[in-house]
């Protein structure tokens, strides 16, 4: 998917959203420099496209899911399925290990979200090297930088009270894990 197409899935998504729309917008817009990083380090994310979006959305919702920031889990639900990631994969994040619903490259990453967002993250050789046969070094800067980002907005979101906004009201919405 080109830049084109990631941004019109953000076109697409941000306007669902029904309430407590400026919640992060209310707390940033107090340290104005901090909103400007934000906003440029989103955009760099964003108009990276050396990995399939779906496998970075894929990264995402699995660290949301494994940081428990409702926030995360509500809008990443919905950037997920605008992706194309399917509904089925999203029910199966906590067993994907085991699910039929996710491929070898799908599992790889899930499994490199994981390793990222424990506390302490520790990335094994064996599981670097796995990534390093499938993805550039490039792709898996993108890759890890998309997965930590995703750890940082879980963990301020949280740290600020800003609350799900309905993204996925009427979807299917990831739960938080364990």
């Amino acid at each position: 998917m080109s830049v084109l197409g990631q941004m019109d899935s953000f076109r697409r998504v941000f306007p669902t959203a029904r309430r407590n729309r400026a919640d992060l917008l209310r707390w940033l817009r107090r340290r104005p420099q901090l909103l400007a990083a934000v906003g440029f380090h989103e955009f760099a994310l964003a108009t990276s496209a050396r990995v399939d979006p779906r496998l970075k959305a894929l990264g995402e919702i699995k660290a949301a899911a494994l940081t428990n920031c409702e926030y995360c889990l509500d809008i990443g639900s919905a950037f997920s399925r605008a992706l194309g990631v399917s509904d089925a994969q999203l029910r199966a994040l906590p067993t994907f290990r085991e699910s039929p619903e996710f491929d070898d490259t799908e599992k790889l990453v899930l499994e490199f979200a994981e390793a990222i967002t424990r506390t302490p993250a520790h990335i094994d050789e064996e599981l670097r090297r796995s990534l390093l046969a499938e993805f550039s070094e490039a792709q898996l800067t993108e890759l890890a930088a998309a997965i930590a980002w995703e750890n940082h907005r879980g963990r301020l979101n949280q740290a600020l009270g800003v609350r799900p906004s309905g993204f996925s009201d009427s979807d299917f919405c990831v739960v938080p894990e364990q």
